[in-house]
């Protein structure tokens, strides 16, 4: 009596509104159909246990073979393979590069967090093979090489070399300088034939199984990046020793590693002494996608929260109409719809149509969206789990898993702090990106007297911080970057969604006695709640 049943064989695409409504505003709604499936899919309970699966079978390394031959194998349970099949075929790696039209990049946001939502581990990879693109076509030879293999939707995880397919990975950091890469250690040295020969470590190595990587290392002009292939073209192996697989928190699906490397070969990428420059546009779009995981798992953990209120009766009526599990339900669901509304708006920036107006704008909201909606993330994670009491607590639902995935997406790919002096650097260096920024919230101005009130006195601080002194600008930094980011979600809510939705949000987020850092159930008295909670 009084069970909740499974959430399973569900649209996810069609059950979530502003998404939806999204794709459709961002000339995506070309997708719909393609969506819809992708949501069908998983939704399905099969799709649901391979999630569970692929995080309890987890990632296993064998270093040597029976016959004592280096190897260096990462072996992954069957229903990862399985995951990561149907996500490569679905596109949610390179659609966008491989048919550029508008909005290809916001059905590809859209792909990506409707399997990140059920399964978000496989998703770095994934993130990693779409995020390289840029930086394998500063190199002609690279690029006539591997792009045919990354934009393919096969998906492949033998390691051998005559593959149609490539899955990329990425490693940068180093035990001595973490986010620092100006101290790593690791050195390149010119083979003579045109390559170069790696020999260091690497602290970090995502998805060790991959094709290829992508490395910085010392050359003799300094750092420079490079593409380290698993597979050399002669069928044998890269000198690539992984040391051991990290016990991390969460992301149990995904495999990370500690590498050492010995006279491994590896190909240049751009200039010698540019390896940072040359990794921009990677970074900016591996920080994309870090808010689109975040934002896929606010909406599982919103989902899982509604489905358990509205079926779960206690004290004579279900939660959902109960009103102070109502006003959390609605919070969290506001909170989700706030950065939905952000992510989509922001994978239109990145289409191959893109203005340099919109490059502009991607340039801060990317650094402001990622400190943010990142940020944001345990905590919503959190007070979802809470709402199903002891269930939510445990192994065989998916929150507690969620509750562990969360954090990684604010630590990985710049940490708060490293943002948030990003964002600090862009003040000083690129006035059209804070001029694109600014133009983009005042599209909302006079929709609401709060919102503009919160407008002007962002206006006024990011100015004053920006004539500030360095220190006294650092310790700014995660205020402004906060205030930016909250101004950004409620211009796009004023101009795009409900008012029940909108005002709420404005009052609650930027109203008098509004707290950032608030928890979730405290919103303003006497709301149209209800039609909140529809749209979820």
């Amino acid at each position: 009596m009084n069970q909740v049943p499974p959430r399973v064989e569900l649209d996810e695409f069609a059950a979530n509104t502003a998404l939806v409504e999204g794709v459709d505003r961002y000339d995506a709604g070309w997708a719909s159909e393609h969506l819809h499936r992708v949501g069908r899919h998983v939704g399905t309970a099969a799709f649901q246990r391979d999630a569970e699966l692929a995080n309890t079978q987890t990632p296993q390394l064998h270093q040597y073979d029976r016959y004592g031959v280096r190897v260096d194998e990462v072996e992954y349970d069957e229903s990862y393979h399985r995951i990561m099949r149907a996500h490569i075929a679905e596109g949610g790696h390179t659609a966008a590069f491989a048919e550029p039209q508008p909005g290809a990049a916001v059905a590809r946001a859209a792909v990506f967090m409707l399997f990140a939502q059920v399964e978000p581990g496989h998703c770095c990879p994934v993130s990693m093979t779409h995020s390289a693109v840029p930086v394998l076509r500063k190199n002609a030879s690279v690029a006539e090489e591997w792009m045919p293999r990354v934009l393919s939707r096969d998906y492949d995880p033998e390691l051998r070399s005559a593959k149609s397919s490539a899955i990329l990975g990425m490693s940068m950091t180093e035990k001595q300088g973490g986010s620092d890469l100006r101290a790593n250690l690791t050195t390149a040295t010119p083979a003579g034939d045109g390559g170069y020969v790696l020999d260091g470590h690497k602290w970090f190595c995502s998805a060790p199984g991959s094709d290829a990587f992508l490395m910085t290392a010392q050359a003799p002009r300094g750092l420079s990046t490079f593409l380290v292939p698993r597979v050399l073209p002669d069928g044998t192996r890269n000198p690539f020793r992984i040391a051991r697989l990290k016990d991390k928190l969460g992301n149990r699906a995904n495999a990370s590693g500690e590498l050492e490397l010995e006279g491994t070969r590896a190909v240049l990428i751009g200039e010698e002494g540019r390896g940072v420059p040359v990794l921009i546009d990677m970074v900016q779009r591996t920080r994309f996608d870090t808010v689109l995981g975040t934002v896929a798992g606010m909406r599982q953990a919103t989902a899982e929260a509604l489905w358990h209120a509205r079926h779960r009766v206690a004290f004579g009526s279900t939660l959902v109409e109960q009103p102070a599990m109502t006003a959390v339900l609605a919070d969290l669901a506001l909170e989700t719809e706030a950065a939905t509304a952000v992510a989509l708006r922001l994978a239109r920036a990145f289409d191959d149509d893109a203005s340099e107006h919109e490059i502009a704008f991607r340039r801060l909201a990317t650094a402001v969206a990622k400190y943010w909606i990142c940020k944001r993330g345990p905590g919503h994670a959190y007070e979802a789990l809470e709402c199903l009491g002891g269930n939510g607590y445990a192994e065989n639902f998916p929150l507690a898993r969620r509750y562990r995935e969360q954090p990684v997406m604010a630590i990985w790919e710049g940490s708060g702090n490293v943002i948030a002096l990003d964002v600090l650097r862009a003040l000083g260096r690129e006035p059209d990106a804070v001029a694109a920024f600014e133009a983009e919230l005042a599209l909302a101005a006079g929709a609401h007297p709060v919102f503009d009130a919160h407008l002007a006195a962002t206006r006024e601080r990011l100015h004053a911080v920006a004539r500030m002194d360095a220190a006294d600008a650092a310790a700014s930094a995660r205020g402004l970057v906060a205030d930016l980011a909250l101004a950004l979600e409620a211009s796009l809510l004023l101009r795009s969604a409900p008012p029940a939705v909108a005002e709420l949000f404005v009052d609650a987020r930027l109203g008098e006695g509004a707290r950032h850092g608030h928890l979730y159930g405290d919103l303003p008295a006497r709301r149209d709640l209800a039609s909140v909670l529809e749209r979820s």
